[in-house]
């Protein structure tokens, strides 16, 4: 296809892509990075939720929001298939890009009722390694399925193997490069009130970011730091990310696990931020400690992309950044011990990391891009 093809095939898309919510999280901003991509293709860009914190910054950059509550996992959300069947019709959708399992079969239901000559193209994103049931089976009904890593590439044909009839297209996320690189330093705006807040001098710093839930590894990096405290060591444990209202009996147990090692004066619960950027710049080791395998390790290359090391647990996606960036950081999988172990002998002698990094938005963006007009 020649060039002028591929522009007038650029110009005639109509993404809408679908999602329970726009608040803080990978799938989110994934999806306010492709959105943001598509407008500055001159793509119309069409995102549907349920709404949140991201929709501000969505909507800035020029795309469309409908707020609709299609991911609550109850019959009452089939109730917006003929909302969904009137605006693909009228806003002329070509490209439906489904990212989740409930809004997904609702969006399905509102497809299949459409004349065939009138239906979108099907792609869908698995993000997880979902529970392989017949929910989860939605994700495998498109036409083009995504996978977010190669770790979920493989969950998909080993679990699912109508999907190998499909077109599987790997496109790992990534970051942008001028927003993390090796050479950001924080505004002394910044560090010094972080400073004296946290009162960090002389401490090395570790930080865990993540969800306040029980997989994410927060009890497993208290014992970690717990480790080095007994070993006389000046650490500083710290703990970004908020917990959700149904996660504060868990979040309440974790407090009571620091209380009980009296680590009150070493570990620092400091919640959901919007500048872990700059927690990431500051920290001397960064931790990806999830308990079960994640889709895909954006934490752990936030950190790396910074100059920042990494101590993460060997599977899933974080197993395939460090493997890439920093393999040095990678330790046994639920082995808080190992864990110590591995950052003691980063502290002590500090391998190099990685700069060039193949998990770029860049490439993220093209090569989705390229499934939305090939699929067209």
């Amino acid at each position: 296809m020649d060039t002028g093809q591929q522009e007038d095939k650029i110009g005639q898309v109509r993404v809408l892509q679908v999602l329970p919510a726009l608040e803080v999280g990978g799938v989110e901003k994934g999806t306010v990075e492709i959105a943001k991509a598509l407008i500055d293709n001159n793509i119309k860009s069409y995102v549907l939720s349920a709404g949140g914190g991201l929709v501000h910054e969505l909507e800035s950059n020029g795309s469309r929001h409908i707020e609709l509550d299609i991911g609550k996992k109850t019959p009452l959300s089939f109730r917006h298939i003929p909302t969904i069947r009137h605006l693909i019709q009228t806003e002329k959708i070509n490209i439906l890009h489904l990212r989740s399992r409930m809004p997904a079969w609702v969006v399905y239901f509102a497809w299949l009722s459409l004349p065939e000559s009138e239906r979108p193209k099907l792609i869908t994103t698995v993000h997880g390694p979902y529970s392989v049931n017949g929910y989860s089976a939605i994700m495998m009904r498109s036409e083009y399925i995504i996978a977010v890593s190669e770790f979920i590439y493989q969950y998909i044909v080993k679990n699912y193997p109508v999907a190998k009839t499909k077109k599987i297209i790997t496109i790992s996320r990534g970051v942008d490069n001028a927003i993390y690189h090796h050479n950001f330093k924080p505004t002394a705006n910044w560090i010094c009130p972080w400073q004296e807040s946290l009162a960090i001098e002389k401490k090395t710093i570790l930080t865990l970011p993540g969800r306040i839930t029980h997989w994410k590894g927060q009890m497993d990096f208290i014992e970690v730091v717990k480790s080095l405290k007994d070993k006389k060591m000046p650490v500083l444990g710290i703990i970004a990310g908020a917990a959700h209202p149904k996660r504060n009996k868990f979040y309440q147990s974790l407090i009571d696990q620091v209380t009980a090692y009296q680590l009150q004066d070493t570990v620092q619960f400091i919640g959901q931020r919007n500048d872990m950027r700059e927690v990431m710049a500051m920290s001397d080791v960064v931790f990806s400690l999830a308990k079960i395998p994640e889709a895909f390790g954006r934490t752990a290359l936030e950190a790396l992309s910074l100059g920042t090391p990494v101590v993460a647990y060997d599977h899933g996606g974080a197993s395939e950044v460090l493997n890439k960036l920093y393999p040095k950081g990678l330790t046994p999988a639920n082995d808080t011990k190992m864990a110590a172990d591995t950052l003691m002998t980063i502290l002590r002698t500090k391998p190099d990391i990685n700069p060039q990094n193949p998990f770029t938005l860049k490439r993220m963006i093209n090569e989705t891009l390229a499934v939305y007009t090939s699929a067209l």
